[in-house]
C-alpha cells in the first residue's frame, strides 16, 4: 500500500517547516515560499508550451531555482545545521538571456499591456506573480535573515519575463498592444 498524502498535521491551521518548527499557515515564511512554488506551477505551464529548446531549457533550472528558493525559505532558520544558500549563477544565466533577447527586439517606446498570444499573456501573469512573490521575500526579510540572492534572482526573474513575453511575441507574430491612457 502507497504511503498516504495527506497526514492531518496541519487541519488545525499549522505546518512543518523542514527541520521540524510549526508555523501558522499564514505566516509570512509560508506566503514567501508559497507564492514561489504557484510561480513554479505558472512557469510549468509556460515551459509545456514552448517550442524553442533553448527557451525550454532555461525554464527547466529557473524551475529547479525557484523550487531551491523555496527550500530555502522553508527550512526552520532555528536549525543551522540545515541552513542552505541559494546558488546565484541562475541570475547571471538570466541577464545573459535577457540581453540576447533584448537585442532582437525593437526598443519599446510605450507602455504595452498583457495579450496578443497565450503565451505572451502567460508571461505577463508569471511576471506580475513573481513581483509578488518577491514582495513577500522582502516582507520575510524584515522578520527574519534570509539570502539576499533569492530577492535578487526573483527581481531580475520578472525582467526576465517581460523581455521573453516580447520576445516570444515576435517569434509567434503577435502584435504588441500599446496603452492608451483615457480609454
Amino acid at each position: 500500500m502507497a504511503n498516504k498524502i495527506y497526514t492531518k498535521t496541519g487541519d488545525k491551521g499549522t505546518t512543518g517547516l523542514f527541520g521540524g518548527a510549526r508555523v501558522s499557515k499564514d505566516d509570512v515564511r509560508l506566503e514567501a515560499y508559497g507564492t514561489i512554488d504557484e510561480l513554479n506551477s505558472f512557469l510549468g505551464y509556460l515551459k509545456d508550451g514552448v517550442e524553442d529548446d533553448n527557451i525550454s531549457t532555461l525554464l527547466y533550472k529557473i524551475q529547479n531555482s525557484l523550487f531551491n528558493a523555496g527550500s530555502i525559505l522553508a527550512t526552520d532558520p532555528d536549525k543551522p545545521e540545515l541552513k542552505m544558500t541559494f546558488d546565484n549563477a541562475i541570475t547571471q544565466e538570466l541577464e545573459k538571456a535577457i540581453d540576447f533577447m533584448q537585442e532582437d527586439l525593437p526598443a519599446l517606446l510605450n507602455f504595452i499591456l498583457p495579450g496578443g498570444h497565450p503565451q505572451v499573456s502567460l508571461c505577463h501573469i508569471l511576471r506580475t506573480v513573481t513581483r509578488r512573490a518577491e514582495r513577500r521575500v522582502v516582507s520575510l526579510s524584515e522578520l527574519v535573515e534570509t539570502d539576499i540572492e533569492i530577492s535578487i534572482f526573483l527581481n531580475r526573474l520578472s525582467d526576465y519575463f517581460f523581455v521573453l513575453a516580447r520576445f516570444l511575441g515576435k517569434q509567434l507574430n503577435a502584435k504588441e498592444i500599446i496603452w492608451t491612457s483615457g480609454n
